[in-house]
């Protein structure tokens, strides 16, 4: 309960941030924080981005598309071994129109938004280790080994796993407080 009580606490100090706020850095800071701007464009950009890439994924050039990111992957290999690339993609897509949908159910029942940020946070570690298992990913120059433009657009999805455990951390706030306030 003392947990509780402290995080409660740190929801309430967060509120008061711009009144102890001095410098015009600190401000702006709190001004941010007072209104939930690092929340809402995250939640409404990963919401967004699963839309249109799930969307993407359930059309014949969107399949193809990844079959090379899949196919390579052993954490995820077997889904296209066991449906073909097209169902496999299509299921991938609808995980991903489903997550979407659960983040955004989350604004009003947190605790979808708990799962929808469970779900995005598999498939975001899943696809972040296909930097590694992805032919092409990383290019050599001069003998030095760098990411390659598939590697830099695979590597986002270690920023996008960050948003998914900040998500659910932030619906699961709402969630503890809005059990404990009955």
């Amino acid at each position: 309960m003392d947990t509780l009580s402290t995080q409660a606490e740190g929801l309430v100090s967060s509120a008061d941030l711009s009144k102890k706020a001095k410098s015009n850095l600190t401000k702006l800071a709190a001004w941010i924080d007072s209104r939930n701007i690092a929340f809402l464009i995250t939640s409404i950009g990963m919401i967004v981005m699963l839309l249109w890439a799930g969307a993407y994924k359930m059309t014949a050039p969107g399949a193809e598309g990844i079959v090379p990111l899949v196919s390579n992957n052993p954490l995820i290999s077997w889904h296209f071994k066991l449906f073909g690339s097209y169902r496999g993609s299509d299921l991938i897509g609808l995980t991903e129109i489903i997550a979407a949908v659960l983040i955004g159910a989350g604004y009003f029942k947190p605790k979808a938004g708990i799962v929808g940020g469970l779900i995005t946070s598999v498939m975001f570690f899943i696809t972040s280790t296909m930097v590694i298992t992805t032919p092409g990913s990383t290019i050599p120059v001069h003998g030095v080994r760098y990411m390659s433009f598939l590697g830099l657009f695979l590597f986002k999805d270690v920023i996008s796993l960050g948003v998914s455990f900040y998500l659910i951390s932030y619906f699961g706030k709402k969630a503890i407080l809005s059990e404990n306030k009955s």
